[in-house]
């Protein structure tokens, strides 16, 4: 469905853009329906930046971004089938319009046939579907709303729309722990019923939690990626380990991570790209920068 092919993101700096820098160097990896992939790295690592590319907000400097062996272009069409929800809930609605208004412009722009009765039904089973009561929604401006119901009011907008793949970018960050746990369910009952989610986080325990495929990220290239009870269960690259060592553990002493004296990657003498260490289990270079 989604494909990323060696895709690059250099920005222009500094006041007239005389400097560079590289947000993601050389990223390949797909995701298919009914799938969920967690991409997980520290702040600044790249995850949104991948985000903004697929949903064309950002264009990639070098590589390709296909959706259904196509080029993925902005435009009405392939939003139609793609669609992203951001960390921040409150930022995607206009604090001046009514939560009604949100599906007014859908139906506008996308649906103008349906009939209105049509629509309003429709409307109405898209939010009972995220666990929502129309009743207590609709009508509603976005700050009478808690931040879980409008997260869950931007997946229904995006269920009315065909929707075929879903970006999460950090979706849960700013929802109390209840609430992360219903949207997380939510995200997992919708790939059920084919939905393919790019799950972009930081928090090792949610991408565990959700995901088949598991990618990690380190400054703007993927280090280790692969099923994700393979990634969580034998990381083999020393920044996964890192991440994995400093997630809490009830009643457990923090650790530091296991100190690395070799490198897989050069015991197995690969060179360039990424070494496939076990079936679907992807590692890059231990000594990064330096190779």
């Amino acid at each position: 469905m989604l494909r990323l092919d060696h895709v690059t993101k250099v920005f222009r700096i500094g006041a007239f853009g005389g400097r560079t820098v590289t947000a993601v160097r050389d990223v390949s990896f797909d995701v298919v329906p009914g799938e969920v992939v967690s991409l997980i790295g520290e702040s600044g690592s790249g995850k949104s930046t991948i985000g903004r590319m697929i949903l064309g907000l950002n264009p990639a400097t070098s590589g390709s971004i296909t959706y259904d062996g196509r080029p993925a272009r902005a435009g009405k069409e392939y939003y139609r089938h793609v669609q992203g929800i951001f960390q921040d809930p409150f930022s995607s609605f206009n604090p001046v319009f009514k939560a009604d208004r949100v599906f007014a412009m859908i139906k506008d722009s996308y649906h103008p046939g349906v009939p209105a009765p049509e629509w309003d039904e429709r409307v109405r089973a898209a939010l009972r579907d995220v666990r929502l009561d129309p009743g207590q929604v609709l009508g509603k401006f976005p700050h009478q709303l808690s931040g879980g119901q409008l997260q869950r009011l931007l997946i229904a907008r995006a269920l009315l729309l065909d929707i075929k793949l879903l970006v999460a970018d950090e979706i849960t960050s700013m929802l109390d722990a209840s609430t992360r746990i219903d949207v997380l369910n939510l995200l997992a009952e919708l790939k059920t019923r084919g939905l393919g989610v790019l799950y972009i986080t930081h928090d090792l325990s949610l991408g565990n939690y959700l995901a088949e495929r598991t990618i990690v990220l380190r400054q703007g290239t993927v280090v280790e990626m692969g099923p994700t009870e393979r990634v969580f269960g034998d990381p083999l690259h020393p920044y996964t380990r890192e991440l994995l060592s400093a997630v809490p553990r009830l009643h457990e002493d923090w650790a530091d991570a296991d100190a690395v004296d070799t490198c897989l990657y050069h015991e197995r003498g690969a060179s360039g790209g990424l070494l496939e260490a076990g079936p679907g289990h992807f590692v890059a270079c231990a000594r990064l920068t330096t190779c």
